[in-house]
């Protein structure tokens, strides 16, 4: 897996990341949504640069202009429901893209510190040779990103796979990294160092869930 972590060069990217932990400042669940956009919007500009590119000449009032465009056919999945803010800002940029939507979450058993990853809802298209994009902003353990692909793969195989995220844990990053064809590119804005007993990345940011749209009831 090719590895792109956009926090080991500093740029604004930084002070979004900034606001996101903060603790006081995530207390604004409208401005914790926008900041995961902007970020989004941030990573899909660097992931553009490994696009397909092809000649093309624009026609304009007073002339022609030549240049190059993007001729990828890009599937965007999101990861329910965490990355609804994180799906938009790349499609700011992508938006062209058809979409895919998918709900993964941990089950919890008896032991708090144990789950399993249940998929259920899944809306996709086609994925026979397209350029795939996958995007959750959290990647703790990785299990989910595994999973979602895995629901995913019925739907065709695709030519390209791009994994975006927000912070990740390096046991998530190095998960996938063993899970996932060594072509695939992870678009990350930070990578932490650890998970605590329960999966959490720490520092992290807490449940980028319920920072964005409020706090659910635990089934």
């Amino acid at each position: 897996m090719q590895i792109n972590n956009l926090s080991e060069t500093p740029s604004i990217l930084n002070t979004y990341m900034s606001e996101l932990r903060d603790k006081d400042i995530q207390k604004d669940s409208m401005r914790f949504r926008r900041n995961i956009e902007r970020i989004g919007e941030i990573i899909g500009y660097e992931l553009s640069k490994s696009l397909h590119f092809e000649p093309h000449t624009i026609e304009t009032p007073l002339g022609s202009s030549d240049t190059v465009l993007h001729k990828s056919d890009i599937v965007l999945c999101s990861i329910l429901r965490a990355g609804v803010p994180l799906h938009n800002g790349l499609l700011n940029y992508f938006d062209g893209a058809e979409n895919a939507f998918i709900s993964a979450y941990r089950q919890h058993q008896k032991n708090p510190e144990s789950f399993e990853i249940i998929v259920e809802y899944l809306a996709c298209p086609s994925l026979e040779g397209k350029t795939l994009i996958l995007a959750d902003p959290m990647l703790a353990t990785g299990q989910s990103m595994v999973a979602t692909f895995d629901a995913l793969k019925p739907f065709g195989k695709p030519k390209d796979i791009h994994i975006v995220s927000v912070i990740g844990a390096q046991q998530g990053v190095d998960f996938i990294s063993n899970a996932f064809d060594e072509d695939t590119k992870l678009w990350i804005a930070a990578i932490d160092k650890n998970l605590n007993e329960k999966g959490y990345i720490i520092p992290g940011l807490g449940d980028a869930g319920d920072l964005a749209f409020g706090n659910k009831l635990q089934q």
